[in-house]
């Protein structure tokens, strides 16, 4: 199952700052143990952030039902960033887009939220909880107020606030300065000296009731835990409770009726103190339970025999079961295999890559800040030095292939044979020129910038793969090339031969540009010709006109465009016309540059010579065309080798949930010079569009689940694909 772990990280993530702004959030660390313990459950997870984006990541991240895909699931972890109820901002957005999530819906959070709303509740089924009142300012008077008080704020969790007060004029105090900082009402409660337990319920309708935690006091009957304590020095955990039998069925029936009365779902932790003669008394309901390893949930669940990887799946489960009934738990049981090595690999690079979600864009923002226009030889090297300490800090040698016009092409290398499991190809230049420079920028969940998605994307994504392998000590045993050549973008006249000679010892080939917007990788491409056809006068040419010279031209270029035949995989453009006609003369100049795409090899050859026969043809008055040109780049056609190749990528997509598909591309890249006999696919990039325009893009979300596929699809070369 695909599974969002939804959490607050970027607090700054909203249109504009109002209201009180909440001071909970999850440590990235216990973030990251939640997803990996999903990920080892068997899961696809990708780690969101909660912000104002999070509708756009979970659209391209989460199944389509509607189009016959199994659901996928949130794990909600965010405590909303500001305003009131923020526990129930997440997952009311949920409810409103039909994605299924861990916990309570937005009305069980609101009530356990607000401590006098839920106080009321447990009042009314008939529950015990310690006498209370609310106040909205420091004035108000209550005859009936008893001391010694708790005061705290009436909406905030994590023990924010709180403080015991013996007396009118500290009471005053405490509540002028809660409203103040927290602006919010405030619950005043009759403080109950004695014992105080924290007790977790997992499960709905008759959760199961973990041990009983005691919190520590060290005998005090006055004592509590502050949030300081709960933060950076937690008090003791006695668990289970030294309590009689009875006395503990007592409270595990309380808690249970309190876990109903507000109808809340999957998990959460009921807080009770214990007055000296042995009465107890529910304090309040935290419906999102910290899953901190320091907290008393887990504490009370590892007590109970759950490791933490148990817990967090089993979470899932019960919520799982609530959304799609007991089918859900046969059918992922029927979905479960043995840990095999390439899903034990999954595991280990995809909780990585989360850890370097931000490295990745900052890399990318790097390489994007490294102009590299094709040609422009001093930008382009210092791009391919910074490069090459990167890789060196992977095991990766270097081969540096001097080219003065363009710049050094570099081969990577982290072995010393001369044949290579998979070779990796992308190139340093882009076709942006440095007056059209686009810097890197972050829009939403797209990312921006120059070359982004031509070939820094790839590269950036790569990078991050070769780096998770490492990690995994996965990516010794691949023997691993890497080729950045220097003219993709001129057509890749200057090394054609290097990347025919490096692909042609390599058992797989890996493109780098980005993949189309569904995902799709690029199997076969179209070659490319490039003619320049200009004007040439004949003896008799001095009685054609400026006009005649013109269409004659025309007449021929529209000729040429009718060579185009859609349905063969043929396309005759006309990319430019330059006319110098100065008035009454003939044209000083007069010319224009067609290209032609075409998936055959066989009909470059044939339309190369149609196109130098349909040039020689003269006009009435002697004028004729210079036509001059050849193939830039044969195709890549979509070979049995390719499928093979395609088939083994799909296989490894679907098991971490990463939809692919194969696609043609009518733009040519230097993969076209692979030979057709070794297994290749392109756009193993980010997700991407806008190539070569202003407006290129990739997508931040997908940077680390391709990486991911490129990663696993790079372990599985050393296997016999295509052999």
């Amino acid at each position: 199952m695909k599974v969002a772990v939804v959490h607050n990280r970027d607090r700054a993530g909203v249109i504009n700052v109002f209201g009180p702004q909440n001071r909970e959030r999850y440590n990235p660390r216990t973030v990251e143990r939640v997803a990996a313990a999903l990920e080892k459950g068997g899961h696809t997870v990708r780690v969101i952030d909660g912000n104002m984006h999070v509708i756009e990541q979970l659209r391209d991240f989460m199944p389509r039902v509607i189009e016959g895909e199994h659901p996928g699931m949130v794990f909600n972890l965010a405590y909303g960033i500001q305003g009131v109820s923020r526990y129930t901002h997440l997952p009311a957005m949920l409810e409103m887009l039909g994605v299924p999530y861990v916990g309570s819906n937005p009305m069980a959070h609101g009530l356990a939220l607000d401590k006098v709303i839920a106080k009321i509740v447990f009042k009314n089924a008939g529950l015990p909880t310690p006498r209370f009142w609310n106040f909205s300012s420091a004035d108000e008077r209550f005859d009936d107020l008893r001391f010694p008080a708790i005061v705290k704020p009436k909406m905030e969790a994590v023990s924010y606030g709180i403080r015991v007060v013996e007396k009118d004029d500290d009471l005053r105090e405490a509540v002028a300065e809660l409203v103040r900082e927290f602006q919010q009402h405030v619950l005043v409660e009759e403080f109950i000296r004695g014992r105080e337990f924290a007790i977790g319920l997992l499960g709905n309708a008759d959760p199961e009731v973990f041990p009983i935690v005691e919190i520590d006091l060290e005998g005090d009957p006055s004592g509590i835990q502050t949030a300081h304590d709960k933060l950076q020095k937690p008090l003791g955990k006695i668990c289970p409770a030294e309590l009689p039998p009875a006395k503990t069925a007592e409270l595990q029936a309380l808690v249970k009726r309190a876990f109903n009365s507000l109808e809340l779902y999957d998990f959460a932790r009921v807080d009770l103190r214990m007055d000296e003669a042995g009465s107890p008394y529910i304090l309040e309901v935290n419906s999102m339970a910290s899953l901190g390893l320091t907290g008393t949930y887990v504490h009370a669940a590892q007590v109970a025999g759950y490791s933490y990887d148990e817990l967090i799946n089993r979470i899932l489960e019960v919520a799982a079961v609530r959304y799609f009934g007991q089918e859900y738990l046969s059918q992922a049981a029927a979905a479960a295999e043995p840990a095999a090595k390439p899903e034990k690999l999954s595991v280990k690079v995809r909780s990585y890559l989360r850890s370097q979600a931000v490295p990745i864009e900052e890399i990318l923002a790097k390489m994007v800040e490294m102009r590299t226009p094709a040609a422009d030889v001093d930008h382009v090297n210092a791009s391919g030095e910074w490069l090459t300490g990167q890789l060196r800090q992977l095991g990766f040698s270097v081969e540096v292939h001097p080219q003065v016009q363009t710049g050094n092409i570099l081969y990577f290398s982290n072995h010393e044979g001369e044949e290579d499991d998979v070779l990796l190809l992308s190139h340093l230049d882009s076709v942006i020129p440095e007056r059209s420079y686009v810097p890197f920028r972050e829009e939403g969940k797209k990312l921006y910038g120059s070359g982004i998605a031509e070939s820094k994307g790839g590269i950036g994504v790569a990078l991050a793969a070769l780096r998770a392998l490492r990690f995994a000590r996965a990516l010794r045993r691949v023997k691993c090339g890497f080729l950045l050549t220097t003219d993709d973008t001129l057509d890749g006249g200057q090394g054609r031969e290097l990347v025919q000679h490096y692909t042609g010892r390599a058992r797989h080939v890996i493109g780098l540009k980005a993949a189309g917007p569904g995902g799709e990788l690029v199997i076969s491409r179209a070659g490319r010709a490039t003619y320049r056809v200009e004007t040439v006068y004949g003896k008799s040419a001095n009685a054609a006109s400026s006009a005649h010279v013109i269409g004659h031209l025309f007449r021929r270029l529209r000729a040429l465009q009718k060579l185009s035949d859609p349905e063969a995989g043929i396309h005759v453009s006309v990319r430019r016309i330059n006319v110098d006609a100065p008035f009454g003369r003939l044209p000083d100049r007069a010319e224009a540059v067609v290209t032609v795409r075409f998936n055959r090899p066989q009909d470059g050859a044939i339309l190369h010579e149609r196109i130098l026969e349909i040039g020689k043809q003269r006009s009435s008055r002697g004028v004729r065309l210079r036509v001059s040109g050849r193939t830039r780049r044969p195709p890549m056609e979509n070979t049995p080798e390719n499928e093979r190749f395609f088939a083994e990528v799909v296989k490894i997509g679907k098991r971490i949930h990463t939809a692919v598909s194969a696609a043609h591309r009518w733009h040519s890249s230097d993969l076209c010079f692979a030979p057709p006999s070794v297994p290749k696919i392109d756009a193993m990039g980010p997700i991407g569009g806008g190539e070569r325009t202003e407006g290129e893009y990739v997508l931040r979300s997908s940077l680390v689940d391709h990486a991911a596929l490129l990663a696993l699809v790079i372990r599985h070369c050393r296997g016999s694909v295509g052999s």
